[in-house]
């Protein structure tokens, strides 16, 4: 069986440092802090060395100064090696809002690495996003750890790059938000369901979520739901192989309504139900329902 080799790249302050130590304990071999032009050199080196079998996570980012600038062509060139023993590469990004960033910073009175006497913590975030977006453009997988707690993290790397992680076919995560949260930054489709009729305002219903079946009817009895679900179900399942054909691994849907209580939760699950029906590989994730 193949060896999984990982990039993990992204935003300064969004979680890099304990991904690899997640990838660690997961029983890769791990290298930080990385050069881009090293990155087939050493994969190469470290499959000569005649050294254990594991898996291999790199990260790589910014704090290589000017050698970042090379890190798309360093990627391609460590595809186009396919060294002996392992699958393709893939880039493992992570991403948070400004704010969440800032934050953290504060918090953690860390320095942002692009941050110099004429470039403060904001225009430092905003030259890293510009730097980095062409590679979020080509990631394969993308994770918005700003509603994530650390636990919350280590469990999507985990279900993404664990020994139980599915191989075969594309991964599809559904996930329902609130709006009024901020649209995840690691959706590839957005649709929003807002609306339709709203449980919030029944008062049986404002305490539930869309996991209780009297929410779950209440938002399938609305005759907008049906015609909705069948438009976007059609719409999913013609985009996955246009996906796949782009060599996309990870596939993220995002379903909003306006707190991510209820209508989202409900269409996310269906629409969770419709592609599992199918055979796909499919994670469900309700990323605002416990904000109540």
């Amino acid at each position: 069986m193949e060896k999984r080799l990982v990039v993990v790249t992204g935003m300064s302050g969004a979680g890099k440092s304990l991904a690899i130590r997640t990838f660690e304990d997961l029983g890769y071999f791990c290298i930080d802090n990385l050069p881009p032009d090293l990155l087939t050199h050493v994969v190469h080196l470290w499959h000569r060395s005649g050294a254990r079998g594991e898996d291999l996570a790199i990260v790589v980012d910014v704090r290589t100064g000017q050698f970042f600038g090379d890190f798309l062509k360093a990627y391609d060139e460590l595809v186009d090696a396919q060294i002996s023993g392992y699958s393709k590469a893939r880039i493992l990004f992570l991403d948070a809002s400004d704010t969440m960033l800032i934050r953290r910073f504060k918090e953690t009175r860390r320095k942002h690495p692009l941050v110099t006497e004429g470039l403060g913590i904001i225009d430092s975030i905003e030259e890293e996003r510009k730097i980095l977006a062409d590679i979020k453009e080509q990631a394969d997988k993308i994770i918005d750890t700003s509603n994530l707690d650390p636990e919350s993290l280590r469990r999507l790397i985990r279900q993404y790059f664990g020994p139980q992680a599915k191989n075969e076919g594309m991964v599809i995560t559904i996930v329902s938000f609130g709006f009024k949260y901020g649209v995840p930054l690691d959706a590839d489709l957005v649709f929003d369901v807002r609306f339709l009729a709203n449980p919030y305002w029944v008062e049986k219903l404002s305490g539930l979520d869309g996991t209780h079946e009297e929410v779950k009817h209440y938002v399938l009895s609305d005759p907008m739901t049906e015609p909705l679900l069948e438009r976007l179900c059609d719409l999913v399942e013609f985009s996955i192989p246009q996906y796949e054909k782009e060599g996309k691994a990870y596939l993220t849907i995002a379903v909003g309504c306006t707190g991510g209580k209820h209508r989202s939760v409900v269409v996310a699950n269906e629409i969770s139900r419709y592609l599992k029906l199918r055979d796909y590989n499919v994670m469900i994730e309700h990323r605002d329902c416990p904000k109540g």
